[in-house]
């Protein structure tokens, strides 16, 4: 199904409860759990795309309004990015692709890297969705952005914090999202450089103390197996605002363009998805190899291009995310075991990466089912390309064994989570299921997903 407007969502969900079955909006089905699937009508987004007038007629007069934008839900980040630039403005953060749909990326609390930054969900303001009965409902902070006196029927205004910060990361669970307002800042030009280093000697900086607290967008590539001298090498990549890049050589306006050469090339998939089936231990051999080809002292470009990983985005692979908290070091003490683990493995059963580890650093957030709730976190994605040997089991045996970390898989990633471990990892899960109840009174909103997960 593809609805192309407010009324449409309202009659799908409508008919839907008729037909006695359900729905489910997919963002741009980047997810490789079984978040986005549905026994019943799927919906695509793609007509649901664009942004909208900021102020529908509804907003405060007190609200500031050059730092917000109102969008659809299905629009992709990647023409979101051009739209808001074209205003002047740009999102605060991103991961390091662009294909997701706001939508989609808020849904599951996708995140970029930085402790200044939180998650996609901290960045809504306000939430207009369709939720059971087809009801149309706004759901903003108890202090909203929208005047009440200025919203009227049959649209039902929810100005509640409790229950904003449960639809705000709702899964894609309580409801279809038509449209959100969020925070923005001024168009803005960052500069990223990647070193070559070990986990060795950052190990001990990575704290909200040390270079985490400096306020850059600071993330890294891990190798998972030690080299000869037993260290572990990374490549540090960190990300500054800048001035906007004049008269720069072409190299600088750029990023690594043999490497991004490389990776747009189909051979080369081929060739990946060949050696991660029959020869993985080849493909890990040469992860210190593809650090050092990476490593850069310079790229200049407005942020959403810097953001962007580029071709490297393309590669056959799926993950695993799983968030540790920062508190008390728990996160160096995962990624040590982690490391051991993935040794033993190798030795044991030789089965091994076929890519690097990637580490980033999000801000806690209030959204209940953030992976980041009320917790500074760092994420670990733990990256397969497609057909690796034993690459599903390796990384369920990451998940069972650093449990007692708690650690937070990501929703929209391979994961064996389950209604029990749920409530066990999200302390204000209750409030969560008792909003979904009241949005999905009829059950429309059910799905393969919620029936492992939610119950």
């Amino acid at each position: 199904m593809e609805p192309g407007s407010l009324d449409e969502l309202v009659e799908l969900v409508r008919r839907a409860e008729r037909a006695g079955t359900t729905v489910r909006m997919v963002g741009a089905g980047h997810s490789w759990s079984d978040v986005a699937l549905t026994d019943g009508y799927l919906v695509e987004p793609r007509r649901l795309s664009g942004l909208l007038d900021l102020d529908d007629g509804t907003l405060r007069d007190d609200v500031p309004r050059s730092t917000l934008a109102r969008v659809l839900g299905g629009t992709h980040l990647s023409q979101l990015n051009p739209a808001l630039e074209r205003q002047g403005q740009a999102l605060m953060n991103m991961g390091g692709y662009d294909a997701q749909t706001i939508g989609g990326v808020i849904a599951t609390s996708t995140h970029g890297s930085g402790l200044r930054w939180g998650p996609f969900p901290d960045m809504v303001r306000s939430l207009d969705l369709v939720v059971a009965g087809g009801e149309v409902v706004r759901v903003e902070p108890t202090s909203g952005i929208t005047d009440p006196a200025r919203f009227s029927p049959p649209r039902t205004l929810i100005q509640d914090d409790d229950t904003f910060l449960a639809a705000v990361c709702g899964i894609g669970s309580l409801g279809l999202v038509h449209s959100l307002v969020i925070e923005v800042r001024e168009k803005f030009w960052l500069n990223e450089v990647r070193t070559l280093s070990t986990w060795e000697e950052v190990r001990d900086t990575l704290t909200p103390a040390g270079i985490l607290g400096e306020g850059d967008h600071y993330e890294l590539f891990l190798n998972p197996y030690a080299g000869d001298d037993g260290r572990h090498r990374l490549l540090v990549t960190r990300r500054a605002d800048c001035p906007e890049p004049v008269d720069l050589p072409e190299d600088k306006l750029e990023r690594h363009p043999l490497t991004e050469l490389e990776a747009s090339l189909p051979i080369t998939w081929f060739f990946l998805r060949l050696a991660a089936r029959f020869l993985p231990g080849i493909v890990a051999d040469r992860f210190d190899g593809l650090l050092k080809d990476m490593a850069d002292d310079g790229y200049a470009n407005v942020s959403y291009k810097v953001f962007n990983i580029g071709e490297a985005n393309h590669l056959p692979a799926y993950s695993m995310e799983l968030g540790v908290s920062l508190e008390g070091n728990r996160h160096l003490e995962c990624i040590d075991r982690l490391l051991a683990i993935a040794a033993e493995r190798r030795k044991q059963e030789r089965i091994a990466h076929t890519s690097p580890i990637a580490l980033r650093f999000v801000a806690p957030s209030r959204a209940f089912a953030s992976m980041m709730h009320e917790r500074p976190t760092m994420m670990i994605e733990l990256i397969m390309i497609v057909g690796t040997r034993g690459g599903e089991r390796l990384l369920a045996g990451y998940e069972e064994r650093l449990a007692d970390l708690d650690v937070r898989p990501h929703w929209g990633q391979i994961n064996a989570l389950t209604p029990e471990r749920v409530s066990q990892l999200y302390p204000r899960w209750a409030d969560w299921l008792a909003v979904r109840r009241r949005f999905n009174a009829s059950g429309v909103f059910d799905s393969p997903f919620t029936a492992r997960v939610v119950r």
